[in-house]
């Protein structure tokens, strides 16, 4: 049986910590729309958040967004919540011709357990990264350009919300195995960039890296945990939801450039 649905409220406070962990230094105002333009690849950091509903119509709204992101040399694209005001906003960019794209889940543990970790295996260790280092890393797990790894790393060092980047690697060969990064902000800890080396898949790291990172979160005050993951990701999801993770809610993009064009941007 399904567990029931987490309450709005709940919900919506973790909407607002992501939000918060995601806060790029480019970021503006546009009548109620939280407008974000970093050059990083997270498109949370690139994209319109809908807050409040505003007093101008929506094709004065989206032509002033679309100004912004031309200047940034981004396409322009509007994250979809079920906290997007208006509520109808999805219908109505899609009777603009604005694709949908990245149907995406964000899990949530509402309450986290006291967790034991597992011990390592001989020959893996566990290290902290700086930011910088962290952005480095993961990018290039993930073949991101220079500029998008300098982005990321900006913004993780001017972010609200401290993070703390880890690394799981192997010690004979100093071999990356796994990396993921945690942003505590009071009783919340959201998981972020879990990424595990291809050739290292099916092995377990990145559960057992959450595990450690969810235990240390608890040790700092989290009792509740979130993450988002793309709803095509079985493996990741099904690690998760072992984790105690369950669907809160989902969001998906809307941007008028064809998915192919968007992901070559």
């Amino acid at each position: 049986m399904d567990a029931p649905p987490l309450p709005r409220a709940l919900l919506s406070r973790v909407e607002d910590a992501g939000l918060n962990a995601s806060a790029p230094p480019q970021q503006r105002w546009i009548d109620g729309w939280m407008l974000r333009f970093s050059p990083g690849k997270a498109k949370r950091a690139r994209c319109v958040n809908a807050l409040a509903r505003g007093h101008l119509g929506l094709d004065q709204k989206l032509a002033l967004c679309r100004a912004v992101f031309d200047e940034a040399k981004l396409p322009l694209v509007v994250r979809i919540t079920p906290f997007s005001d208006p509520s109808d906003l999805d219908r109505r960019l899609a009777a603009h011709g604005m694709h949908a794209i990245d149907d995406t889940r964000v899990m949530v543990c509402p309450t986290l357990p006291a967790i034991e970790p597992e011990p390592w295996p001989d020959g893996v260790s566990l290290q902290r990264l700086s930011n910088a280092a962290f952005a480095q890393t993961v990018g290039q797990l993930r073949g991101s350009p220079i500029a998008q790894q300098q982005a990321h790393a900006q913004r993780l060092d001017l972010s609200p919300v401290p993070f703390e980047g880890w690394l799981l690697k192997r010690i004979d060969d100093g071999a990356v195995l796994a990396c993921g990064q945690i942003a505590v902000e009071a009783d919340m800890v959201g998981i972020y960039d879990v990424f595990t080396a291809v050739p290292e898949r099916g092995r377990g790291w990145s559960r057992r890296l959450c595990t450690h990172l969810l235990a240390r979160s608890r040790e700092h005050g989290a009792r509740l945990a979130y993450l988002q993951v793309d709803a095509t990701n079985g493996p990741a999801r099904a690690v998760y939801r072992r984790l105690g993770f369950a669907d809160g809610y989902a969001y998906h993009y809307r941007t008028p450039t064809l998915p192919a064009e968007e992901g070559a941007a």
